[in-house]
């Protein structure tokens, strides 16, 4: 009887630490509880990511500026109101005439210069670039010569190689309508024939804002 006494000490020790054990692993969180998470809570709306796939890639940079951010840049005039341009027909310094309605369904640059300018000559390189690089697009520049002389053009004309149209408008007659009192100025114009921003002054016509706008108004 004595002898036994060890055994049934030893037995329960055993049942002791296999109950220990078991109530150990009871408690002990899974390995998923245990883990802390990678990523931020999830509100239910938000819908999982399905495996394998990857993030929306970012939106591209905007083409260019709007017309009224570019219209600012310029230091343009935006009218009150919407209306229509004044239509006209001029004479071209090259033979043949040029109408302001013809040219509907393009964006249009008119501008009022004159050889004795010096202003007018300043800008009017860039508005050689300008019209090079867009008229293909649908663009259209005309300068509108104010000389009194109309025989002085021609010879200003080539002798810097510009390559636009040039009116004549030696009375001042759309310069009028179009309320010219300053050279030189300028008007924009957009595809339905619709004033859109007006220049008094010289521009930097071949700058980022100038290309911008142009590209706006085409699109």
């Amino acid at each position: 009887m004595p002898r036994k006494a060890p055994l049934v000490f030893a037995l329960f020790l055993v049942l002791g630490a296999i109950g220990v054990a078991l109530y150990a692993a009871a408690i002990a969180p899974t390995p998923e509880a245990a883990a802390p998470s990678a990523v931020g809570p999830r509100s239910e709306s938000e819908p999982a990511a399905a495996a394998g796939s990857t993030a929306p890639a970012s939106p591209s940079p905007a083409a260019g500026p709007s017309i009224d951010v570019a219209l600012k840049q310029l230091d343009l005039i935006k009218p009150t109101r919407a209306r229509l341009a004044e239509d006209f027909t001029l004479p071209s310094h090259a033979g043949g005439d040029f109408t302001l309605s013809a040219q509907r369904g393009k964006v249009v640059l008119v501008n009022f210069w004159a050889t004795w300018c010096p202003p007018c000559l300043e800008e009017m390189p860039a508005m050689e670039r300008l019209w090079r690089r867009h008229k293909d697009a649908g663009f259209v520049l005309v300068a509108i010569s104010l000389d009194g002389d109309p025989k002085k053009v021609p010879p200003f004309v080539s002798s810097h190689k510009f390559s636009f149209p040039v009116a004549l408008d030696p009375k001042m007659t759309v310069a009028e309508k179009y309320g010219v009192r300053a050279l030189p100025s300028s008007f924009v114009i957009d595809r339905t024939g619709t004033m859109t921003g007006v220049a008094l002054g010289p521009r930097a016509w071949d700058d980022t804002a100038a290309h911008g706008l142009v590209q706006a108004m085409l699109r």
